[in-house]
């Protein structure tokens, strides 16, 4: 793998996501440039990272169910 690869991959864990116009999470770009072996490999590691994170939120939860949570909560605004 190549440090491109290694920065896409980096790029894609954060658990950020970009909205579309009508308030919907969208993909980011730079999954849709990873090869099917490093979009596997981003999920693999992201699974591991939202594990992290939830172990140590004092709710259990990650960022990206908080950031759920947070959707639900405003209404999808």
């Amino acid at each position: 793998m190549n440090r491109d690869d290694k920065d896409l991959i980096e790029q894609v864990l954060n658990a950020w996501r970009p909205k579309g116009s009508d308030g919907g999470v969208q993909s980011l770009p730079q999954w849709h440039d990873l090869s099917e072996a490093d979009r596997r490999r981003a999920f693999d590691e992201t699974r591991v990272l939202r594990a992290m994170e939830a172990a140590l939120d004092p709710e259990g939860l990650s960022t990206t169910a908080r950031a759920v949570l947070d959707q639900i909560r405003s209404g999808g605004r």
